[in-house]
């Protein structure tokens, strides 16, 4: 009698690549050391020296360069790494995530406690960060970066130190971009599939090595890249979990949103399209000039001149006069009023305008309401990076380099952003048993949520 053997299929060069990952943790862990040298010097350096005077460029001068390096590529090309890789940056290169995990190796190993799993924190984080990074002029001065970024780090390490040893606490649940890149990461066109048969085939097996998952991911039931750090440290586990490609348009709308996912939407919503928007908006933006001038004749015909006069510490409001960037009381409580402001109307219009799509699509289901959030993500990431790619436009133009090319890409990027933005809305109300007429017009009301965010676009770069 012939005997039956099965030969293991071909491994791809995606699945060889994440098995190298998950072989080579020693280069990895050196890697992330490299980065985090690399982090701490950008951090500590430019605020061991003078700030800038007005002939500082980037090539001559490390405060110019460091802050070119951060907001102007790092930060940016983070963002594009999330829709192009996954969270690739978090588990190989992070260095909080890495420096957390490390201090978590070392410490006290207590049990989570229920206010860290609570699910608003990403979007506090988010809008916490965004808000004081605007009050303390983070994009500008090194002092800030060290308190912010910085403070982020000591923060990560700390919560490291006392929380689950060998994982990312901080990473899961605190993080100020978690939430974003939860979010970006699930347009990524690969992932670390789980063949779930072979799962439980292992189970007869006695070779089969325990692993610890840093971001403490579900393996077994694991659909997507949303909470996956893409370390690889997984690939291959069990024979059951390769990193594959796949539609990057099939999370989103195949797997779609959580069971509770009213915090992932807030985010979305107010935060990545509210308050980013503000934040980016304020410098430019003649309203806000008007309403300050406005505000501040009324004041002087009252005769109250403290708001005008009054500053506060360089780490609450913007104080460097010797670079003539000094916040008055004024000044500092409208750049919070503006944000604030501009998050609560995008927000609310932008929920306003999903809900009447998800109602066109019959009787109201919450679910359908997040789902239709998810399909915003695109131009919400596309904007992330154009408000902090705008740094690094504002960096270049005195280093003499031609910007003749800003325009075009910037439009261009928006133009696909929205084509991926209708690609999806498309896609997410076909999933709903509903009359064709009943999705055509909920997707024609989809657009008009396009519409409303471009139109901030189209008033920071060109209308105004």
């Amino acid at each position: 009698m012939q005997q039956s053997c099965s030969i293991p299929a071909k491994k791809t060069v995606l699945a060889s690549a994440a098995d190298w990952l998950a072989r080579h943790r020693g280069a990895i862990i050196t890697a992330q050391w490299v980065v985090v040298v690399f982090y701490v010097s950008l951090l500590v350096f430019p605020v061991l020296r003078p700030l800038p005077d007005s002939d500082a460029r980037i090539l001559n001068n490390l405060t110019v360069f460091a802050q070119f390096l951060f907001w102007g590529i790092w930060w940016p090309f983070v963002l594009l790494s999330m829709v192009l890789f996954g969270r690739l940056w978090c588990g190989v290169l992070c260095p909080e995530g890495a420096l957390s995990e490390w201090s978590s190796r070392f410490g006290l190993n207590l049990p989570l406690p229920r206010w860290m799993r609570w699910s608003g924190w990403p979007f506090v984080a988010f809008a916490g960060t965004t808000i004081y990074g605007q009050m303390v002029s983070v994009y500008q001065y090194p002092k800030a970066v060290i308190v912010v970024l910085g403070g982020s780090t000591v923060a990560a390490m700390i919560i490291g130190f006392l929380y689950a040893r060998d994982r990312r606490a901080w990473c899961k649940y605190l993080c100020p971009v978690n939430g974003v890149f939860n979010m970006l990461s699930r347009l990524a066109p690969i992932h670390f599939k789980v063949n779930k048969e072979a799962w439980k085939q292992s189970y007869h097996s006695h070779k089969v090595i325990p692993i610890v998952c840093a971001p403490m991911v579900p393996m077994r039931d694991m659909q997507g890249n949303a909470d996956c750090h893409m370390c690889g440290r997984c690939s291959s586990h069990r024979d059951a979990i390769t990193l594959s490609v796949r539609s990057p348009n099939e999370e989103v709308v195949r797997v779609g949103p959580p069971k509770d996912a009213r915090w992932q939407s807030v985010l979305v919503l107010f935060g990545m399209l509210g308050l980013a928007i503000g934040a980016f908006q304020w410098t430019v933006s003649p309203w806000m000039i008007a309403i300050k001038q406005t505000l501040a004749e009324w004041l002087i015909n009252h005769n109250i001149m403290w708001p005008l006069e009054k500053s506060l510490p360089w780490f609450i409001f913007t104080n460097y006069p010797q670079q003539n960037d000094v916040f008055t009381l004024l000044d500092g409580t409208l750049v919070v009023g503006w944000i604030v402001t501009v998050g609560l109307v995008m927000g609310s219009a932008l929920t306003a305008i999903l809900a009447v799509a998800n109602s066109l699509l019959g009787s109201w289901q919450m679910r359908r309401f997040h789902h239709l959030v998810l399909g915003l993500i695109p131009l919400a990431g596309c904007g992330l990076f154009l408000g902090l790619s705008a740094t690094s436009i504002t960096i270049l133009k005195p280093e003499g380099v031609s910007l003749v090319w800003v325009s075009p890409v910037r439009i261009s990027m928006l133009v696909l952003a929205n084509l991926w933005s209708l690609g999806l809305a498309a896609g997410i109300v076909r999933q709903y048993a509903a009359p064709l007429w009943r999705q055509f017009s909920a997707w024609l009301v989809f657009i008009a949520a396009l519409v409303l965010i471009d139109l901030t676009w189209w008033l920071m770069f060109w209308g105004w």
